[in-house]
């Protein structure tokens, strides 16, 4: 599968375009910022739009928000939908009006993704390696424009804190770099296959935080053109993989410098253009989830017999049964993964997002609100888990990093759910994890 996975790949890069071209200090529009906290002039240097919403009106408890479906709400540790009582081989189950599936696949609604959708074109600048001195009225956007560097860089490499504040005759490092102006609608995921490098390696060099939101005019760091040149082609390919947490962090298309993302909605029908954004959900969120299946798990977190590592658990149930939100939030991505099959992602706000894979039907739609308990997919055996028992694969991450949601769920009392019987198990099944 490996094997496949390269020379799948190595096609891929072979009609990639060459990287760009470089050049002296190229003016720097606007950055992203993903500091919480940042305001004010020096704030919109990295995100326009959160100086608005800055003032906007005091959080609503949780539950509260934009983001409801009903006035009725499942409360953590309460029963699930009921499983089905046997497994459905097919698709001939009538279904209820707001539990109509979504059969096509590889995007949300059939259409492409973002980053087949907006392609990036190779041509980051060269930005060279200086000095700044602080002059009378400068801000971190002004430094940004003289420089050319990104506001993330210079704030970390700086120790700079919102709300970046800056003195005259501070002198402040500019390490330089290649960098990359992100246009309006492209993705973390566009712009690390156009350039054959990784996002997440990206993130790194940038230190690019939770919600990870790319704004038009921001400028990302690239690793040096003789770094990629290096590379074996195993590492090439590498590029061209997207996994889980790429959907997470890198499937967003780029916002305008003052445009607002899409607010989630508990319309079904609403079909979001691949190349707007969702919004986060509106309520503060403190990381209590409940169990998306009933099922027994089969698959615990962690290291596996094999040398791999689950990334999440995996819950066995009969086909059909009902895949729900394991807590309130804004579906941010649906379709199909080469490994997982049939996937949805949740965004919960505060930098939570909940993934489930291996799903037979998918149920809801990107930028779509729902509501703990709501279903979302229905158990299948898409992806690699074809050929095994049903299944649903289900991973929480904080940030871009995995979390144990059995530390996170309820406590399952007996009789409520299946015994977890035997757990772990070193049979492949796309579970996250090195190979």
């Amino acid at each position: 599968m490996r094997s496949l996975a390269v020379l799948l790949a190595l096609s891929l890069i072979a009609v990639a375009p060459a990287t760009g071209k470089s050049s002296k200090h190229a003016p720097a529009k606007a950055a992203a910022e993903t500091r919480p906290d940042a305001k004010d002039d020096d704030l919109k240097a990295l995100d326009p739009a959160r100086a608005e919403t800055k003032k906007a009106a005091p959080k609503k408890p949780h539950g509260e928000g934009t983001n409801q479906v009903s006035s009725t709400k499942k409360k953590a540790g309460e029963p699930l939908a009921k499983p089905a009582s046997k497994p459905q081989a097919d698709d001939k189950t009538a279904a209820k009006a707001d539990d109509k599936p979504i059969t096509d696949t590889k995007a949300a609604g059939g259409q492409k993704p973002v980053w087949e959708v907006k392609t990036v074109s190779p041509d980051a600048v060269e930005v060279a390696r200086t000095s700044y001195i602080v002059q009378p009225g400068d801000t971190l956007s002004a430094v940004v424009r003289k420089t050319g560097e990104g506001a993330d860089v210079i704030a970390h490499d700086n120790d700079l804190k919102a709300p970046f504040t800056l003195r005259p005759g501070q002198k402040l490092r500019i390490a330089g770099g290649r960098y990359h102006t992100v246009r309006k609608g492209q993705s973390g995921i566009a712009i690390a296959r156009a350039y054959q490098v990784e996002w997440s390696k990206i993130i790194e060099l940038n230190h690019l935080q939770e919600p990870f939101t790319l704004r038009e005019g921001q400028r990302l760091l690239l690793p040096p053109a003789q770094d990629i040149a290096k590379m074996s082609l195993e590492q090439r390919a590498a590029a061209f993989k997207i996994d889980l947490t790429d959907l997470a962090t890198g499937s967003e298309p780029a916002l305008a410098p003052t445009a607002k993302a899409a607010p989630p909605t508990p319309s079904p029908t609403r079909q979001l253009a691949p190349t707007t954004p969702v919004a986060e959900p509106s309520a503060a969120f403190a990381g209590s989830f409940d169990w998306p299946v009933e099922g027994k798990v089969t698959r615990a977190y962690g290291p596996m017999d094999n040398g791999g590592r689950n990334d999440g658990i995996t819950i066995a149930a009969p086909r059909g049964t009902p895949i729900v939100a394991a807590a309130d939030g804004a579906v941010m991505w649906v379709g199909e993964h080469p490994a997982f099959g049939n996937v949805v992602l949740i965004k919960h706000g505060s930098g939570w997002i909940t993934i489930y894979g291996h799903a037979d039907k998918l149920l809801v739609k990107r930028g779509q609100a729902v509501k703990i308990g709501q279903p979302i997919a229905r158990v299948g055996t898409s992806g690699t888990s074809a050929g095994e028992q049903p299944q649903t694969f289900f991973e929480v991450l904080q940030g871009k990093k995995p979390v144990n949601p059995m530390s996170l769920l309820p406590k399952r009392t007996r009789g409520a759910f299946p015994d977890n019987g035997d757990v772990g198990s070193d049979t492949p099944d796309g579970n996250r994890g090195s190979d």
